[in-house]
């Protein structure tokens, strides 16, 4: 089966940079309509602009995912532009790597509130509109492997990104009986241009050693996976993780 996704209508969080632009130029590429969401409107714009260009059919939408007043007037904006959100990637997300014992409050909750209570009224909002229309859809979650294996000083980055599996989980059972799947990808280590510099260190180079496959991830190695779980081509997949790290979850102890 084609890993197509004409017909489908799709919101992506945290679109305006990084992992989420990508994912919304796939999707676009793809077939789907896509609503971008996030809090920076501009960069919204402007990648809205780009696809639009290259004959996309796109709106972009403000959203704060922290906010749930803010996620229900963002899909309520996608829908009237679009239509019903039928995939909606849950790539919103944040991190400050700290010390546990030198985490803050106000740390914490920023990046639980962000990537896991955010992640679930998002899935929460879309799964109630898609009920209502009773037309089934696909939730994707992007998780993190440090929600599989622990890594030092991201306490609440891990704690966030294993309590988002088990999420993806639980709503899979839950909301199975509307016709909506929910699944999660896990990424290993990605090269971005936040991270870039910092891989061309000793420390860097260290980290890439343990990988199994001794190389970074890099953005197109998460299109295909993210494409299968958007389109009915995973039609029999639900509450699965798709890992995709070069065998770094593997890697011996």
């Amino acid at each position: 089966m084609e890993l197509s996704l004409e017909g489908k209508v799709a919101l992506v969080t945290g679109a305006s940079s990084g992992l989420g632009a990508h994912f919304a130029k796939v999707l676009a590429g793809s077939g789907a309509s896509v609503a971008l969401a996030a809090r920076r409107i501009d960069r919204l714009e402007a990648l809205r602009d780009e696809l639009a260009a290259s004959g996309a059919k796109v709106t972009a939408v403000p959203m704060d995912v922290t906010d749930p007043a803010s996620i229900a007037a963002g899909l309520d904006a996608a829908a009237a532009a679009l239509g019903t959100i039928t995939v909606a990637v849950n790539n919103a997300g944040v991190s400050a790597a700290a010390p546990a014992m030198e985490t803050s409050d106000e740390d914490w909750k920023f990046v639980v509130d962000t990537n896991l209570t955010g992640c679930f009224t998002v899935a929460r909002e879309t799964a109630r509109r898609l009920k209502a229309a009773g037309s089934g859809g696909s939730i994707v979650n992007i998780a993190s492997i440090t929600g599989i294996r622990p890594a030092g000083a991201l306490a609440h980055y891990a704690a966030a990104k294993a309590g988002l599996i088990q999420l993806t989980k639980v709503l899979a059972l839950e909301w199975a009986r509307y016709g909506i799947r929910v699944n999660a990808i896990a990424p290993g280590y990605f090269e971005t241009d936040i991270n870039r510099d910092f891989f061309e260190t000793e420390a860097g180079k260290a980290l890439i050693k343990r990988v199994p496959q001794r190389r970074l991830g890099q953005m197109d190695d998460l299109s295909a996976p993210l494409c299968l779980l958007a389109s009915d081509a995973s039609s029999f997949m639900t509450g699965s993780v798709i890992t995709v790290d070069g065998g770094h979850v593997c890697a011996s102890l």
